[in-house]
């Protein structure tokens, strides 16, 4: 029996220092995406007081202003003062060219056979998973993490200005025999200016400003036994880069299913469309989102194995956790019928060369924040659940 237990997951601000990072990041790879499509782009972060290190390995046809890119963001995100302050911060460049043999390749007008040339350069297993407890079928507890951390962020910017741009969520959920069914917890911690707002100010605004509008109209909110924790251990004053350094890739779970779900230990965010271990975990998620909204199973976690060299994932498995209408192998062999998980097939299927030029230019940017996958805020493809049909042909009556 599946029995009761608290599950929590934890979502952070666009402030915090490894979100700040990946924001960095991709928005390096979306500038040189936006100049040259086909460019191949690993760009990296590291950040602590009053410095940012940035490594950037390229092969594009494209010249890009590193520190000035760089210093854009933290401005924008709100770093504009304090001992970490994007006008002053030390910045630290390396830029340097791929290995040799990092070719740049245009899989739009690739026959079947000249899609077999592009191959893994990692070797990676990535994850997607869906379930039926949210409207974009995400689990429970991430989804409001972020939903809480983007009302905390907007906040911010818009209300109360005491605030510092760090910050993080966690929310508890009882399940019952995996349903959920109750918010065991909510805990809230947030930075703020060295203005002398009292504590309980910040308590109260959080609470009336955050947490009420966020469950306002939703069926499940927090009840009188529910823990509603901000900031407990006090003020945190400036917080970010100052207090604890950050670095691209290290909020993996964030950026995905907040563990509720098994995720790859490899980074998304500083890639440009042909690094596998991001862009195969998209064509995971949208694998498994399709199976859950074609009603094939209540929960589904999709693996894909790659190995370096090869086109095609060396392994396709399904996890539907006795809740599949079919046999998970059976599962399996419907995804890879219906779905071409080769390098070149997500490229070409998700149209990822376009995606960089999406929502002016900022839509990678926009994806290191608030999760990669789940988002109903951005038209992602791998989002869509326009194959149900084809999956869910001939499937016998529940």
């Amino acid at each position: 029996m599946a029995g009761n237990y608290v599950f929590t997951s934890e979502s952070v601000t666009e402030g915090h220092p490894d979100k700040l990072c990946d924001q960095i990041s991709d928005t390096l790879v979306s500038h040189y995406l936006r100049q040259d499509p086909l460019a191949r782009v690993i760009a990296e972060c590291a950040v602590s007081t009053g410095i940012l290190f940035v490594s950037v390995k390229a092969v594009a046809d494209a010249t890009v202003d590193v520190p000035n890119a760089a210093r854009e963001v933290i401005l924008d995100v709100g770093y504009d003062s304090g001992n970490f302050n994007g006008k002053t911060c030390a910045i630290m460049t390396s830029l340097s060219g791929l290995p040799l043999g990092e070719r740049r390749l245009d899989e739009s007008g690739m026959d079947d056979e000249q899609l077999r040339q592009l191959v893994a350069k990692e070797n990676v297993t990535v994850f997607g998973y869906a379930c039926e407890h949210t409207p974009p079928l995400m689990p429970l507890p991430i989804w409001l993490a972020h939903k809480l951390v983007r009302r905390l962020d907007a906040c911010r910017k818009e209300t109360l200005g005491y605030l510092a741009p760090d910050g993080k969520c966690q929310v508890g959920i009882e399940y019952q025999d995996h349903t959920p069914v109750r918010i065991d917890g909510i805990t809230l911690v947030t930075s703020q200016r060295e203005d002398g707002t009292p504590l309980e100010q910040l308590r109260r605004d959080l609470r009336e400003q955050v947490i009420e509008p966020v469950f306002a109209g939703q069926s499940m909110r927090p009840d009188p036994k529910t823990r509603i924790v901000i900031n407990p251990e006090g003020p945190m004053l400036e917080g970010g880069p100052d207090k604890h350094a950050g670095l691209t890739g290290r909020k993996n779970g964030v950026d995905t299913y907040g563990g509720f779900s098994r995720q790859s230990e490899a980074a998304l965010s500083g890639k440009d469309p042909t690094r596998i271990d991001r862009i195969g975990a998209y064509a995971a998620r949208h694998a498994a989102k399709n199976i859950v909204a074609a009603g094939l199973a209540a929960r589904c976690e999709v693996q894909l194995s790659y190995s370096i060299g090869l086109h095609e994932p060396v392994s396709v498995r399904v996890e539907s956790f006795g809740t599949g209408r079919l046999p998970d192998d059976r599962l399996a062999e419907r995804l890879v019928a219906a779905f071409d998980f080769r390098l070149g097939g997500i490229i070409r299927r998700f149209d990822l060369r376009r995606l960089a030029q999406a929502q002016d230019g900022q839509l990678y940017r926009r994806l290191a924040v608030y999760g990669h996958v789940g988002r109903a805020d951005l038209e992602l493809p791998w989002e869509s659940t326009a194959d149900v049909e084809a999956l869910a042909e001939s499937v016998p009556a529940a």
